[in-house]
């Protein structure tokens, strides 16, 4: 056990004192930090903050810097980022997202000054430090609260996404969000839309499938492997029975949290987030389960769209989410095709079947 071995310092001896004042020492820098006044607002402690970490190939327009990495190497990328580190960057996939999020974060800190359960976005990319200054640059050009960084050096960011008490990872890297859904860590490959649309200034909408998204794959295998009639079958049989739960369900869970804070307020007419469920299944044949299993878990979803089958993208055009998610690729490029900025969840049964197609 820790302090019992033979090199553990004993009471009274100098180290011993050593430790304690070098423990007095952090305390009293500690103080020192927290007790700072500024304009600018503090990002939360991350113990009690919905950590969302954001690649910069998210954030930001990085196509061109991509290509001259992949083309001419790492030591001309670099080359060309400090040369034009005063060239702001262009919005990426993630952009109107995190700007979303930090509008949700000023109402909370109106209404909850001396509260900490809000929005902390974390910048987490394997850049290198060198590329930090045009990053840093395009942020403030923005206005864009984001003071947590964590630049690997071509190192994969993965290994610090729990140390960062991170709730949601997106990229632009599908190898990366694989390993962090992996890891347990909800993650998604965002992808930008192919037209430009307007998205709301004061109200962050978030749009998510429903089977291996908020809910796990169980019943998605049923159709894959055994097709619809037996999956509305399972789904009858099953509807008091809920649905164990998808790699998006904690995120869900933190919106709904930061919504019940609004509604407290008698802000429930007026609040800033908005959830939307845009799913294939079926109302009448599969919908209830769905809608049970949402209950047992004390969660409520805005709106709840059962297409049927039907395709989602004119769907989302009228939601205009600041971002979709959902597990099957088909319905990420149909979103996309209409202007919805879509985030592809590399999760379940699905996944086997688009790699083998």
């Amino acid at each position: 056990m820790s302090g019992s071995g033979p090199d553990a310092p004993q009471p009274g001896s100098a180290e011993e004192s050593r430790l304690q004042e070098a423990e007095r020492d952090w305390e009293a820098a500690k103080a020192f930090y927290d007790n700072l006044v500024t304009k600018r607002p503090r990002p939360p402690k991350p113990q009690h903050a919905i950590t969302v970490a954001v690649s910069s190939r998210a954030l930001f327009d990085l196509v061109e810097e991509r290509r001259i990495y992949e083309e001419q190497g790492v030591e001309k990328y670099v080359e060309y980022q400090q040369e034009n580190e005063n060239v702001t960057l262009k919005p990426g996939p993630a952009f109107h997202f995190v700007k979303a999020l930090e509008h949700v974060n000023a109402r909370l800190l109106e209404l909850y000054p001396d509260d900490e359960e809000r929005f902390d976005i974390v910048l987490m990319t394997n850049n290198h430090a060198q590329v930090g200054v045009r990053l840093i640059n395009s942020i403030n050009h923005y206005g864009l609260t984001i003071e947590r960084f964590c630049m690997t050096g071509g190192k994969s960011p993965i290994g610090y996404l729990t140390a960062y008490l991170t709730n949601l990872y997106l990229s632009a890297d599908s190898e990366k969000v694989q390993e962090a859904i992996e890891a347990g860590i909800a993650a998604a490959t965002m992808f930008t839309a192919n037209k430009d649309v307007a998205y709301s200034d004061t109200q962050l909408r978030v749009a998510f499938d429903g089977d291996a998204v908020l809910f796990s794959d169980e019943s998605e295998q049923i159709v894959k492997e055994q097709g619809l009639d037996k999956f509305f079958e399972h789904e009858q049989l099953n509807e008091n029975k809920p649905l164990a739960q998808g790699p998006l369900k904690g995120f869900l869970e933190d919106l709904g949290k930061l919504q019940k804070k609004f509604y407290a307020k008698n802000e429930r007419l007026n609040c800033p987030i908005r959830t939307f469920l845009v799913t294939a299944r079926s109302a009448a044949s599969s919908g209830a389960r769905v809608l049970k299993t949402l209950r047992s878990w004390g969660l409520e979803i805005d709106e709840a769209l059962f297409l049927a089958g039907a395709p989602k993208g004119p769907i989302l055009v009228k939601i205009r989410p600041h971002i979709f998610f959902d597990d099957q690729m088909f319905h990420i490029e149909g979103a996309q095709k209409l202007g919805t900025i879509a985030a592809h969840v590399p999760y379940g049964v699905a996944q086997k079947y688009q790699k083998s197609a």
